[in-house]
């Protein structure tokens, strides 16, 4: 048994030998935002916040996550209200399939979050770890870029 806790919900999971944390994230508590696409940590779709650290979770065991908090994409929103990473995907038009969405969202929030004023030149080191096959970056630089102004 492990303890976790999640989105600020304290959780109780017992996994199922070794999986990983993206497993029990998905398979265990229903927390669907995280995507399962490379499982080899290339692709950054499975990002979350482990006690505050930027990692790919399907990298990290789930055991070794014992007594940690973790934010996933559904914990960045504030209930219904949308983060502001997220409206301004969004309003910028940086959402097509969706699917690199949630990792690119959980990395700039922790871009924002970490790095004041960041540059452009940030904002893609920041997202190196994402792939996203369907729009260039552009648009989703173009939508970080007025919040990196802000912080």
């Amino acid at each position: 048994m492990i303890r976790l806790t999640i989105n600020g919900v304290p959780h109780v999971v017992d996994p199922m030998g070794p999986e990983s944390l993206l497993t029990t994230l998905r398979d265990r508590l229903g927390l669907f935002g995280s995507k399962n696409a490379c499982e080899q940590g290339e692709c950054g779709s499975c990002s979350v916040l482990l006690d505050g650290r930027l990692v790919c979770s399907c990298l990290v065991m789930a055991v070794d996550a014992d007594g940690a908090a973790v934010t996933t994409v559904e914990g960045i929103a504030d209930g219904e209200t949308l983060h502001r990473v997220q409206e301004a995907m969004v309003n910028a038009g940086g959402v097509q399939c969706g699917f690199c969405t949630p990792g690119i969202v959980v990395a700039a929030s922790h871009l924002l979050a970490t790095t004041p004023s960041p540059t452009e030149t940030d904002i893609r080191e920041a997202l190196a770890g994402n792939i996203c096959r369907c729009t260039g970056y552009g648009a989703i630089v173009r939508a970080l870029e007025p919040l990196a102004a802000e912080s």
